[in-house]
């Protein structure tokens, strides 16, 4: 929560397992060397498939037949020698169907699509993220003293044994060499842990997983700007208090049980904001909105003036309305877990400089608050805003709706003109059948705004079949049916 506005939420569920991070041994079954990709099975529901670029090159290379030479670059250069080996590798020579191989779920499975596995491992501490089989040293983007960085990455670099790597979060901002040694010590002893596991373990088997969602939640979050954590549950106060006092004592005295009444969801009013971010629309405190549309292949923000009009020129309110927008587009993509490619129409504005204080206010809101990295593009000639976020599991929307089966998940059914057409199109098709077996009369049962509807507007239509095909029929409005729903019976 930030100014009482939800910010993003995590959610898990007892009857579903959250698999991002997790390890499993996979078993390859089928390896596809045209689009350079296996399929592995991890035990779930679909098969997760594994790209050639989330190989580690450590065992691509054991395996080609190629003998490719590569010069001692330093870990600073390992990712652009992972580009230009990876056009010479071949998935077909390095893996085999059949056999057993250690991946780690980087995307959760989304929509008909299995999840997304890679070999480039990395695991989560509070003050770095050990990357075991890649040897290079990255650092967040928010710790931006020049002399903080190099002091920071020759510090982990010392604490890595040979060919490992890490990349340093943003709380390792500040902390002395004693912390990050106990953070970075932690995390190798738990991919010893997964290394010795993987020997034991039948195949397909979960191996490790991350933790569970309320630590996992601190474990990422808290920091100098994390006010209070509070959660309503005795036992996961509990458990919060003994995390913190392991990672972060200094922040134990911000872990806060909640007794209400009123419940803790309501006291903070987190059902409607909820409720509110399963919408299309979002309207925002000036009286403009935004309208966020979310399909399989991308996202489409549309920006409204609405009831905003200003009290300066055109140009300032429309200035001021996108402004606000930016800020609400942001706070959304975290809180609806929106992915992928994202498409945001402002509205259009003449001013060059006004564009690019739009562009930078936007860019700033992402970079403060989003912990998910993206990539947003100059605002086109069309004034629109092309950008990628970061995928990370399912939207909200997936996660708390299912599809409508009324439309198919289209959002929108028929008219009730085009329903009774439909229905009465069917009768006729049924006529030939009744008429072959002696039959006079035909039983029609509706939802009842069909019915009306037919025994209003289109009861000519009704009297019309009925005259011309020498049959009656018996119309029967029927509530348990769904509004396009009917059933036939030959009498």
């Amino acid at each position: 929560m930030r100014d009482n506005h939800l910010q993003g939420i995590l959610l898990s569920s007892c009857t579903s397992k959250y698999l991002e991070r997790s390890f499993f041994k996979g078993v390859v079954t089928k390896v596809l060397p045209g689009i350079q990709t296996a399929f592995v099975d991890i035990g779930q529901e679909r098969a997760g498939f594994l790209h050639i670029s989330e190989m580690d090159f450590s065992l691509a290379l054991s395996r080609m037949d190629d003998n490719l030479e590569l010069d001692d670059e330093g870990v600073e250069k390992e990712q652009p020698r992972r580009r230009n080996i990876q056009s010479t590798m071949d998935m077909g020579k390095i893996l085999t169907e059949g056999e057993s191989i250690l991946v780690q779920v980087s995307k959760e499975p989304i929509y008909e699509k299995g999840a997304k596995l890679t070999r480039c491992f990395t695991l989560p501490g509070r003050f770095v993220v050990l990357m075991p089989n890649i040897p290079r040293i990255g650092i967040s983007k928010k710790i931006e003293k020049p002399e903080e960085r190099i002091a920071l990455k020759n510090e982990v670099r010392q604490l890595l044994p040979e060919g490992m790597g890490a990349i340093i979060r943003t709380s390792a901002g500040g902390r002395d060499i004693g912390e990050l040694r106990k953070d970075v010590l932690f995390l190798i002893n738990t991919w010893n842990e997964i290394q010795a596991a993987y020997n034991k373990v039948e195949k397909t088997e979960l191996i490790h997983e991350d933790l569970p969602i309320s630590l996992r939640a601190v474990r990422d979050n808290l920091d100098d700007q994390i006010e209070v954590v509070i959660t309503d549950s005795k036992e996961t106060h509990s458990q919060l208090v003994k995390f913190v006092k392991e990672i972060a004592p200094e922040f134990i005295y911000k872990i806060k049980l909640y007794q209400g009444p009123p419940a803790l969801f309501d006291f903070y009013n987190v059902e409607r904001q909820i409720e509110d971010a399963l919408k299309t629309k979002v309207h925002l405190k000036s009286g403009g909105s935004i309208i966020v549309e979310v399909t399989e292949a991308m996202t489409v923000v549309d920006v409204n003036t609405g009831k905003f009009i200003g009290k300066s020129n055109q140009e300032e309110t429309i200035l001021k309305n996108n402004m606000e927008a930016a800020e609400e587009v942001a706070r959304q993509l975290r809180l609806r877990n929106i992915g992928g490619l994202i498409v945001i129409d402002f509205i259009d504005m003449q001013n060059h400089p006004n564009r690019q204080k739009l562009l930078d206010h936007f860019e700033k809101a992402l970079k403060e608050y989003d912990r998910f990295q993206s990539v947003v593009l100059k605002i086109s000639e069309f004034g629109l805003v092309q950008m990628t976020r970061k995928r990370s599991g399912k939207t909200l929307i997936q996660q708390l709706t299912k599809e409508c089966p009324t439309c198919d998940g289209l959002g929108r059914i028929s008219s009730d003109r085009t329903i009774c057409y439909k229905i009465l199109s069917k009768i006729i098709d049924e006529i030939p059948q009744a008429m072959a077996h002696q039959h006079k009369d035909i039983s029609l049962r509706l939802h009842p705004e069909i019915f009306e509807f037919l025994t209003s507007i289109e009861y000519n239509t009704v009297l019309e079949i009925e005259k011309d095909h020498k049959v009656k029929i018996i119309m029967i409005s029927d509530k348990g049916l769904s509004i396009n729903g009917y059933k036939i019976d030959l009498v």
